[in-house]
């Protein structure tokens, strides 16, 4: 195909970048403008030169192209990327949530992240979500409620990001996202299928419903969606920046949300403990990433609070473990073989994750990662047979044997996130992965009213009870925590550049899938494209291991079950994006052919 930005023409004028309508949009019975993006196809893959982004949405992607080819970089094109899919994916992120930015400086050669997940309250304690019964609160009604929301970072990493390593404005950032409210997009089926999924909540509050059930039932495929008041909520961000949020009119309509939920008559919610103090003592902060070897790479993730990071290190290097244990290859396995190491090495890390990883002191995150303990726990590995679920938690002190010698376990506890991730690389060699999100689709389920988006619930990442008794849980509430997270934006370095970038949405699953991403090339060898499309496997580390259903339905089912597997068959595990960079100039991005309705991959000059 030719130059992708031909469908989307972006503009340098002199208030900044703006994106027009879509050349081959055509009137609609609806009043207002034509929508944004409407002949933008997906595209799951794209190699060329001159800059490359994926995402979830080809009018996100576009987006980040036009900056771009504009002169802007790749945080840059992070920052208009990420603003985009607050409109055309707000059930999944927005002004009203969280996320992580892993961003590599060619420059320097450095890699910083950015710690935008929400904060607890001040006034948040380990036994805010339990009941005057002992018990814990019903998990639905705290998600569907003002208790669940914490501190949005979504706006302060934005600015962050923007100031730190990008060469543009926040003002002339945010404006293709502004013009896509205004203007509208056409809703596709998955945006649909999710608002049925949601219809029943999303009826509890009125702002919400307004926006995302016209005349009482679920916007439609085809349908145009034009969200003024999300509009108006941009063009504050771009003029006054993340102070809007912290001290300004943003942040007083989100406490009041928060504090005193609208809903509809009969309805009444738990009401949040948010309030402007809070809003004020929120900090996006600059963090060192998550360092391991893996085959010769570098491989780079999000640190404390995620568990991301620290857990796909972790696999990989068990992965490299069982491999000296065998004397095989994980690139010479077959594909049953290949599914039983990685479930067994993720069921490991995630042991581990459970016990040790959360928002807490003493976190022993360097030696989670080490290669030395990985080395350890290998010793639990069988060939031919499944570990015994769950498995046992190690010991990473820092002295380690041939094998440990602790039984002692944890349950699983539960995560349900829907996020989204993108990435970018430039022209100079700059690379961005961010994933952010308002915890799962639809958040809280609650609109600031008269400010467009939604609020996050994303305080029901805590553990509401410690999940095995008397064995310390680091993810308890606590009075500014910020949740334990999976997310996992990773950045793999070759020789010190740029070789691959990965991340995903998906809950406590996008860890094993960015693992099973950056595996499928670095240890199968696998195309990125290949290996992002390939069938997903997820096991945790509770009673039974997940498949996608090329899997399940197969010979690899028949023989993880033939180990003593318990398997369960789901639809899809995760929504991924990457990017592999053969050199400066040979880029392919990479994004879902089918999942979730598929995603967009674009390069600046294809070829």
């Amino acid at each position: 195909m030719g130059r992708a930005s031909r469908f989307i023409v972006g503009a340098l004028t002199a208030g900044g970048l703006t994106l027009a309508a879509t050349s081959g949009a055509t009137a609609t019975p609806e009043a207002g403008p034509p929508p944004v993006g409407h002949d933008l196809p997906k595209v799951p893959v794209m190699r060329g030169g001159g800059g490359a982004v994926a995402s979830v949405d080809p009018i996100v992607s576009q987006i980040g192209i036009d900056i771009l080819e504009r002169g802007g970089n790749a945080a840059d094109a992070a920052v208009g990327m990420a603003a985009a899919v607050g409109v055309v994916e707000p059930y999944t992120s927005g002004l009203g949530g969280g996320g992580f930015f892993v961003h590599y400086d060619a420059a320097t050669g450095q890699v910083e992240t950015i710690d935008g997940r929400e904060t607890a309250p001040a006034t948040f304690h380990d036994k805010v979500f339990v009941g005057d019964d002992g018990q814990p609160m019903d998990f639905d009604t705290v998600v569907n409620s003002g208790l669940s929301v914490g501190v949005p970072g979504t706006p302060a990493t934005w600015e962050m990001a923007a100031e730190r390593y990008g060469t543009k404005s926040l003002n002339t950032l945010l404006k293709p996202a502004e013009m896509v409210a205004r203007k509208g997009f056409v809703v596709d089926q998955p945006f649909h299928d999710a608002t049925v999924d949601n219809a029943e909540r999303f009826a509890q509050f009125p702002d919400t419903a307004k926006i995302y059930l016209p005349g009482g039932e679920p916007i439609k495929t085809g349908a145009i969606l034009r969200n003024p008041d999300l509009a108006k909520s941009y063009r504050l961000m771009r003029t006054h920046g993340a102070d809007v949020m912290q001290r300004g009119e943003l942040g007083e309509a989100v406490v009041d949300t928060a504090r005193n939920p609208r809903t509809a008559p009969g309805v009444s919610v738990p009401r949040g403990q948010i309030t402007m103090d809070d809003m004020r003592a929120y900090r996006a902060l600059v963090k060192e990433p998550t360092h391991s070897e893996h085959k010769g790479l570098d491989v780079y993730g999000m640190p404390l609070p995620s568990s991301g990071g620290i857990a796909v290190s972790e696999i990989l290097n068990l992965l490299e473990s069982y491999e000296e244990r065998t004397g095989r290859q994980t690139e010479d396995l077959s594909e049953g073989d290949w599914a039983h190491w990685f479930a067994e090495a993720s069921a490991t890390a995630f042991a581990d994750r459970n016990r040790y990883v959360g928002d807490v002191p003493g976190v022993p995150a360097k030696e989670l990662v080490s290669q030395g303990f990985a080395d350890e726990r290998s010793c639990l590995f069988h060939a031919d047979e499944a570990m015994t679920r769950p498995v046992p938690f190690g010991t990473p002190d820092g002295s380690y044997g041939d094998c440990q010698t602790s039984g002692a376990t944890t349950k699983v506890g539960a995560e349900d996130q829907h996020t989204t991730s993108l990435t970018a690389v430039d022209k100079e060699g700059d690379a961005v992965t961010y994933t952010l999100t308002i915890e799962q689709y639809g958040g809280s389920g609650m609109v600031v009213p008269g400010y467009g988006f939604l609020l996050n619930n994303e305080l029901t990442d805590f553990n509401f009870t410690p999940v095995t008794q008397g064995v310390p849980d680091p993810n308890l509430p606590g009075p500014g925590k910020r949740p334990r997270s999976s997310m996992s934006p990773t950045i793999v370095l070759k020789d010190g550049k740029p070789w691959m970038t990965a991340g995903s949405p998906g809950g406590a699953t996008i860890i094993t899938t960015v693992a099973q991403l950056v595996a499928g090339v670095t240890d199968r060898g696998m195309p990125i494209g290949d290996s992002l499309a390939a069938p997903r496997i997820s096991s945790r580390n509770g009673t039974s291991t997940q498949l996608e259903p090329l899997l399940a339905d197969g010979s690899v089912g028949e023989y993880l079950t033939s180990l003593g597997h318990t398997t369960t068959k789901v639809d899809r595990l995760g929504n991924a994006t990457g990017i592999r960079v053969h050199d400066r100039q040979d880029l392919e991005a990479a994004a879902e052919p089918t999942r979730a309705g598929g995603g967009s991959a674009m390069v600046v000059d294809p070829e």
